[in-house]
């Protein structure tokens, strides 16, 4: 079971077009590409919180590290 024909797409097509209606078609896509478009954002700004949260993650091991060593220079 490949790719539809040529002929199987034109009755796919149709079929669609008596169930929604030209002037309905054109507002789904709409729809599906503002739904794309804000799911596409979501996943770049989760991106962005989860780099920054390694960021200040290291940055706080960082500091622990560094205290650490100090303690450690103190006691000696």
């Amino acid at each position: 079971m490949g790719m539809p024909s040529g002929m199987e797409l034109i009755i796919i097509v149709g079929a669609i077009v008596l169930l929604f209606g030209g002037k309905k078609i054109p507002e789904l896509a709409k729809g599906l590409g503002q739904g794309i478009k804000n799911f596409k954002k979501a996943v770049k700004d989760d991106d962005i919180e989860d780099t920054n949260n390694i960021e200040q993650e290291t940055k706080v091991g960082t500091a622990d590290v560094k205290a650490t060593t100090k303690e450690k220079e103190t006691e000696v």
